[in-house]
């Protein structure tokens, strides 16, 4: 970990200097969601997050005891669901200091639809929790908000319509580098669902519930039900009646948003490494001789083969994404474009290295 050297030396500061790279950390929430048993079932998102893990314990110096991993596997006692996901992620956020670096690897759905009217059209990017209560990129940006200065959040998710998570950030490989390619083979799943399986999917949690749980307010759930799905409405209905107030900042009245006083986020807060554009898929790979014969995400196996081959210099957040896309063309993948979503001092900066900053943030 790097700090910032002041202009004029002295021996306290040189001291100070040592003690913050001495004691600055690296701590990391990965998550993989395979949706087991479930219509929106994926096969790689859990060894994703596994060959996450064992990348930045061994190549990137993380302390194992600072690696948090969340997944839906049937023997897991900690689920990847969406309160215990925020917790992790609050609690790496509190716990951070300056010249720390964060990692937020996601591997499993997304989702992208306009909240309100007046929103562009892809505002609204979401990641899905295996309880299918999303988290959205006001929910990451009210945590980047929470960062001391001079530490570094990066997000790495292989999800479809990743390309938004983070708000304001600055597009440094994006849509206008994409370049047209190939429709991958049939046998790929993508990682996106649509609004219509989830709201289907919560419906179908909501009869269980009320067909098992006596106590559970069934009138309000029966109404939720019979919202309709013409915008957000039914599956807000549906979210807040399950799970109360545990649901996205997206479904807070108006009122309640100001209370928390969230602002816009700066191009210079956060570093989103996206597996696609916002208006695009991320690829399911199935276990096959290219993958070593397990299932992966197209992204995250690129990214990890990108890494394990290079030298042992540190890649720039910028070059491991050209990379990535390189590679996933190899795949036979050509209409999922990675992308990079920081400040120019970001992109140019080493993955999970760190970039000093004085402003608030990364």
């Amino acid at each position: 970990c790097l700090v910032q050297r002041p202009k004029h030396k002295t021996r306290q500061a040189t001291q100070n200097r040592s003690k913050m790279a001495t004691e600055c950390k690296k701590r990391a929430v990965l998550v993989g969601c395979n949706y087991p048993n479930t219509i929106n079932k994926l096969s790689g998102c859990v060894n994703d997050a596994k060959a996450m893990r064992e990348m930045i314990v061994s190549r990137f110096g993380f302390d194992s005891e600072n690696v948090e991993l969340l997944t839906d596997e049937p023997e897991s006692t900690y689920k990847p669901t969406r309160a215990n996901i925020m917790a992790a992620l609050k609690k790496m956020v509190v716990a951070a200091k300056e010249g720390d670096v964060l990692l937020f690897h996601f591997s499993g759905h997304g989702l992208v639809h306009r909240i309100d009217p007046h929103q562009p059209p892809n505002e609204g990017e979401a990641i899905v929790p295996c309880d299918l209560n999303p988290i959205f990129d006001v929910d990451l940006g009210q945590l980047i908000q929470l960062l001391p200065s001079g530490s570094s959040f990066t997000i790495v998710s292989d999800s479809c319509h990743s390309g938004g998570l983070i708000d304001k950030s600055k597009e440094q490989i994006g849509p206008h580098s994409t370049l047209r390619g190939i429709a991958p083979p049939v046998d790929y799943k993508t990682r996106g669902i649509s609004l219509a399986t989830l709201f289907q999917c919560l419906q179908t949690a909501a009869n269980v519930i009320i067909a098992t749980q006596d106590l559970f307010p069934t009138r309000a759930l029966g109404n939720a039900i019979n919202t309709g799905t013409d915008n957000m409405t039914g599956i807000s209905s549906l979210l807040t009646t399950i799970f109360g107030n545990n649901v996205s900042l997206k479904f807070l009245p108006h009122y309640e948003r100001d209370i928390l006083n969230l602002r816009s986020l700066t191009e210079d807060e956060g570093i989103l490494l996206s597996g696609c554009q916002a208006n695009e898929l991320s690829i399911d790979m199935p276990a096959s001789e290219k993958t070593g014969g397990k299932a992966f995400g197209a992204f995250t196996y690129s990214v990890l083969k990108v890494i394990k081959e290079s030298e042992l210099g540190a890649l720039t957040n910028r070059q491991l994404v050209v990379k990535a896309r390189n590679e996933i063309i190899k795949l036979g993948i050509g209409q999922q474009h990675p992308c990079l979503y920081c400040s120019d001092g970001n992109a140019d900066a080493a993955f999970l290295g760190h970039q000093p900053n004085t402003t608030t943030g990364a």
